[in-house]
């Protein structure tokens, strides 16, 4: 049976707050669990703020609570927020367990009276959230800096100054910037794959012991005066593996049957690798230590290595 996982409607917030829940987030398990937003401390005027006396409240924070007239200013923008933010334009996120958490608040305040954490509290509309919209899991580590540094903040509530990235990571819209470079890449796989068609076989023998050094083996034999029946032949240090390589410009299914058939004859070797630009027809390895590295994957390979200046000025 089929189970419909919950679509998470879009989010179109004009506002974010990032709110630490308690000292140290000692809250965060808590308000998570519960659907719940709270805030405050015995020592500020939420009678007042409740009643909507918010000059009444900076006197009480100054007078009674012994603030400094900019400590009372600050401390009283970030009650006002708390009460006063629109329930469906602002969007409140914290941070607990690894992950970045996000909610919408409900609009009614109320005084906390069961005793549990908080004066005053709001609670959540669709309760607390860690995951996008397609319900990716919002883990910190793979947010940007810009973002998740905003819970070094030291009092409890500000504006998140990377609205637009928290809002395209909850909607699973990706960064314009992200769009460009992936569409590039695309464009360069499309054009390393031509000049790579384009290589003389001396070359082409050239951009395979490039592409395989950068993949991290060593080559340990002369580049074109290999053994008989293997092109080259290659180490990995890490390992101690040996790889058989075979690297041709044309080939068909048979050429490269043949080639498999010497790697294994040959018992030297733990890997094979059949390097081809234009094969006849799909090539099909017959074990999982054969790597066939053609066409497309061949170029896309040769492009996150960092080859393509290589091809470029080997074809101009």
């Amino acid at each position: 049976m089929n189970i419909a996982i919950p679509v998470i409607p879009h989010v179109a917030p004009t506002i974010a707050r990032f709110i630490r829940l308690g000292h140290k987030g000692a809250w965060a398990r808590f308000c998570i669990e519960s659907g719940e937003i709270r805030f405050g401390s015995p020592d500020e005027p939420h009678e007042r703020c409740l009643a909507g006396d918010w000059d009444g409240a900076r006197t009480a924070l100054i007078g009674e609570g012994g603030r400094s007239p900019s400590e009372a200013s600050q401390c009283l923008r970030e009650i006002r927020e708390f009460y006063t933010l629109p329930a469906a334009e602002c969007l409140w996120i914290t941070f607990f367990e690894g992950r970045l958490w996000w909610t919408f608040a409900e609009a009614d305040v109320r005084a906390v009276a069961d005793g549990g954490p908080g004066i005053v509290m709001r609670g959540c509309r669709g309760g607390w959230r860690d995951v996008s919209r397609r319900g990716l899991p919002l883990v910190e580590t793979s947010l940007s800096t810009r973002l998740t540094q905003v819970r070094a903040y030291q009092r409890t509530i500000c504006n998140v100054a990377e609205f637009d990235y928290l809002v395209r990571k909850i909607n699973d819209t990706e960064e314009p910037s992200v769009l460009r470079a992936r569409a590039a890449r695309e464009e360069a796989i499309v054009s390393g794959e031509a000049l790579i068609a384009g290589l003389h076989w001396a070359e082409f023998e050239v951009l395979a012991d490039l592409l395989l050094t950068r993949s991290g083996w060593h080559r340990v034999s002369a580049l074109g005066k290999s053994q008989p029946d293997v092109d080259l032949v290659i180490e990995q240090p890490a390992t101690g593996e040996r790889g058989f390589v075979q690297v041709k410009s044309k080939a068909t299914q048979a050429t490269l049957e043949a080639s498999i058939a010497a790697y294994r004859t040959s018992g030297a070797f733990s890997r094979m690798f059949f390097v081809c630009h234009s094969p006849t027809g799909h090539l099909r390895p017959d074990a999982p230590d054969v790597h066939i590295l053609t066409g497309s994957d061949l170029a896309r390979r040769c492009v996150d290595a960092g080859l393509l200046k290589w091809l470029i000025a080997r074809a101009g």
